[in-house]
């Protein structure tokens, strides 16, 4: 039976053209303003579509731009078929999707259905009345015994995990703000009202969907507290890939994502391989593709995020290994990225910014895009932005930040001790404007910033990045254009080729007839690594290798030894027939 489930999924592939494509991640407040209000707007990126064109981009994620009161940046959705002013009209947003068709891109954009905004109408009807058939649209529990929270489970923006009514005398969930409260899913009703939802955009001609921490909406209908045995202790055990999780998803997908041929991507909160296997798998009939973030918390002490300390490299080497063979193994399929909405820029976290800035956006770029699965661009990283100057908490706005920089100050740490680790791990970090040019404001907008411009945009801009043929944008274009030319990208094995060296991260993937060989340097010294032997063997590249992409002027053959500067990184083609 799993050997013609994989066989199915073989077939199956051949025909997503996906999984040589690009995305494209626009976070839709800091792309590109154009009417002078200081926030970016729809029309801002219609206007730079020709621009991630030329980068050879094929499908934009728009993040939300439903109306919403901007409690988290609109994932906090109080109407979601309709288009926040703040943003434009629907006008705008079907001009979008008409421009993004006539150059042969996709379109997918964000749904947010584990929680809505307080402010959404579902939600004022639930909270009127007991009574009111809405009241089951949400998760409400009575206090608990002693009085209190029903349940000990933490918000993952801090604090308890429950809002109290006082007109009810009832708790309402909120695993996230606490004006972004849970939708039921138990309710068939609210799966039918999420579905319309979905075929309202679909209609309109969207091309897929990215569903944010989706993995969440099934929850364990005990409740119970969380004993603690599983760090961090904080309830996610209960309603993490849920009970009916896979169930409520094959429902979307036989509703809305099978029939209109949807691209989906699922954010998945706090998940395992196997799990993402099963969503992924086509075969099983969920998703297209996975988001899951075990890479990105290798510099979490014991998982906490709101502590700092170096990131562990073997262990991002070591779950990059494990999730592209996991993967491969089970028939799923990756979404590749370093860079989002919600983490630090990588290239502050894992290399260095400042002395080797571009060798090392090319590095990060080189490495991930040699990986199997569909790579994620997040605006600005094709031109090696890194994390802003933060001089203050006033210049934030992120509000998981300025909560937890108040429990930070409450729990003991200085003011200057907690704006330190806000410095380093706040979302504000990738949510600055777009750096477009070195007119003021960076040319993202012609009034007042919605968020601070990073001082260095003179320097580090889309127009000096074009015009120069070895930029990092460049580097990006010939990268994005490698992958759908060679099918080893999509279809090659992976092999982990560097055996835990302490400096370089080097892989291969192995192809029919060709093999791929990523060697990188994440250090700042020149040092010689050399390939396994029983790895050199295999590879059998003497005399058959091509460079494909280097980030230096160097341009080695590859050899088994190899002399790496600092940041160095190189991709070989060895055609091995």
């Amino acid at each position: 039976m799993e050997v013609l489930l994989l066989n199915q999924v073989s077939q199956t592939r051949d025909s997503e053209w996906w999984r040589r494509s690009t995305v494209y991640q626009v976070y839709p407040k800091s792309f590109k303003d154009t009417t002078g209000s200081g926030t970016g707007d729809i029309r801002g990126l219609t206007e730079k579509l020709d621009y991630l064109q030329e980068l050879g981009i094929d499908i934009v994620w728009l993040q939300p731009v439903y109306v919403s009161p901007g409690h988290d940046n609109g994932y906090d959705v109080a109407d979601y078929e309709r288009i926040n002013p703040e943003f434009g009209t629907m006008g705008d947003f079907d001009e979008l999707v008409a421009e993004l068709h006539r150059r042969g891109m996709k379109l997918m954009t964000d749904i947010v259905v584990n929680h809505t905004s307080t402010e959404h109408e579902w939600f004022k009807q639930a909270i009127s009345s007991r009574d009111n058939p809405y009241r089951d649209y949400y998760i409400w529990k009575d206090p608990a015994p002693g009085g209190g929270v029903p349940n000990n489970w933490q918000s993952k923006f801090g604090g308890p995990a429950w809002q109290f009514d006082e007109a009810s005398g009832q708790y309402y969930l909120t695993l996230f703000d606490k004006t972004q409260a849970d939708l039921n899913w138990e309710n068939e009703q609210v799966r039918k009202a999420v579905n319309e939802m979905m075929l309202f955009w679909a209609r309109k001609g969207v091309d897929g969907f990215r569903m944010d921490v989706i993995n969440l909406i099934s929850k364990d209908q005990r409740f119970p507290d969380d004993d603690g045995s599983v760090p961090p202790g904080d309830g996610r055990k209960y309603y993490t890939d849920g009970p009916r999780v896979h169930e409520y998803i094959r429902e979307m997908y036989d509703e809305v994502f099978g029939p209109h041929e949807l691209i989906t991507v699922g954010e998945m909160s706090s998940t395992t391989l196997e799990q993402c296997i099963r969503y992924s798998n086509p075969g099983r009939r969920e998703f297209s593709m996975t988001f899951n973030f075990h890479h990105l918390k290798v510099d979490y002490p014991n998982g906490r995020k709101w502590e700092l300390m170096p990131y562990d490299f073997e262990a991002l080497k070591r779950l990059f290994s494990e999730w592209q063979t996991g993967m491969q193994e089970g028939g799923g399929w990756n979404a590749l990225f370093f860079n989002n909405h919600d983490q630090p820029r990588a290239l502050s976290r894992f290399t260095d910014d400042t002395a080797y800035r571009e060798e090392s956006a090319k590095l990060l770029a080189t490495t991930l895009h040699g990986l199997q699965g569909t790579p994620y661009v997040y605006q600005g990283e094709e031109i090696g932005m890194p994390n802003p100057r933060w001089k203050g908490i006033e210049e934030f706005r992120d509000i998981e930040s300025l909560n937890m920089y108040r429990i930070l100050c409450e729990q003991g740490a200085s003011p200057r001790e907690a704006l330190a680790i806000l410095q380093e791990r706040s979302r504000d970090n990738s949510r600055t404007p777009m750096q477009w040019e070195d007119s003021p404001n960076a040319g993202f907008t012609t009034g007042t910033p919605w968020l601070k411009v990073d001082e260095r945009y003179p320097d580090i801009n889309v127009q000096r990045e074009q015009e120069r043929p070895d930029s990092i944008f460049h580097h990006y274009r010939k990268l994005i254009a490698l992958r759908k030319k060679h099918a080893v990208f999509i279809e090659g094995k992976y092999r982990r080729l560097d055996e835990g060296h302490p400096e370089v991260f080097a892989y291969a993937r192995m192809g029919d007839g060709e093999a791929l060989v990523v060697v990188s340097n994440f250090s700042s010294k020149e040092i010689t690594f050399r390939l396994p032997d029983n790895h050199w063997a295999d590879l059998d590249a003497e005399g058959k290798d091509t460079l494909l992409l280097g980030n230096t002027a160097v341009q080695p053959a590859l050899t088994q030894e190899l002399l790496l500067s600092p940041y160095a990184s190189y991709m070989w083609l060895i055609r091995q027939n």
